[in-house]
């Protein structure tokens, strides 16, 4: 199975730590965080496809071909236009069925493997600072029924994590714009969801990396995010 791992931004959170480093590539107890995304990966997923931009160069010279017996495959693409259109840049050398994750964030082996147990899902998880990330909606059998977008005054609720398993009908559907130049890949979803089922997985961790301060708090979390 593949994996497609978004990465191509510029993180412009993270200021002059992102001058010389792409953002999945700053260093995590003195590794890439990408590669912890790589080594965690269920052992199903026999191909990562990491969609690259700024400072690709970078993140190819350190994964090469093959990474932790895993192949590894390069799309470039540089625009900004949203995590739709970014996916949509791999939609010719996808498979059936593939997982998605964002590269910023930490996620556990257990509940990615958990989410490949369905055919289309979404990884979310209970958060008390709901506030700050889109609120996920859910029908009576724990399908997704709707992503409510920031600000919808929530604080606490499931929240999406960016991560999900889908399959190649995704590219049949009109991308959603959700700004003057870009299309949401979870906004995309949403219109998938009255003709097939998007089952929501609840994670039992999950940690995103959206500036310094998070960084820094990484070095200490990641251990959570290892398996022993």
């Amino acid at each position: 199975m593949q994996c497609v791992i978004l990465g191509a931004g510029r993180g412009t959170r993270m200021g002059s730590l992102c001058d010389h480093t792409p953002k999945p590539m700053l260093p995590i107890l003195g590794k890439p965080k990408l590669a912890y995304s790589v080594e965690n990966l269920p052992d199903e997923i026999s191909e990562v496809i990491l969609i690259v931009g700024y400072l690709k160069e970078k993140i190819m010279e350190y994964f090469g071909e093959e990474y932790k017996g895993k192949k590894i495959r390069y799309i470039v693409h540089t625009a900004i236009e949203g995590t739709g259109k970014v996916l949509h840049s791999a939609k010719d050398v996808v498979e059936e069925k593939f997982l998605v994750m964002n590269g910023d964030d930490l996620y556990t082996k257990k509940d990615l493997s958990e989410l490949l147990r369905y055919s289309l899902g979404v990884l979310a998880i209970e958060r008390s600072d709901a506030k700050n990330f889109g609120i996920i909606q859910t029908d009576k059998e724990g399908n997704l029924s709707a992503i409510v977008e920031r600000p919808h005054g929530f604080d606490q609720g499931l929240i999406n994590t960016g991560a999900y398993v889908l399959s190649k009908e995704f590219f049949s559907y009109p991308l959603v714009k959700i700004s003057e130049y870009e299309y949401g890949l979870p906004q995309t979803l949403v219109g998938m969801k009255d003709d097939f089922p998007l089952k929501i997985v609840c994670a039992k961790d999950w940690f995103a990396i959206g500036d310094p301060q998070a960084l820094e708090e990484a070095q200490t979390r990641i251990q959570d995010f290892i398996e022993e």
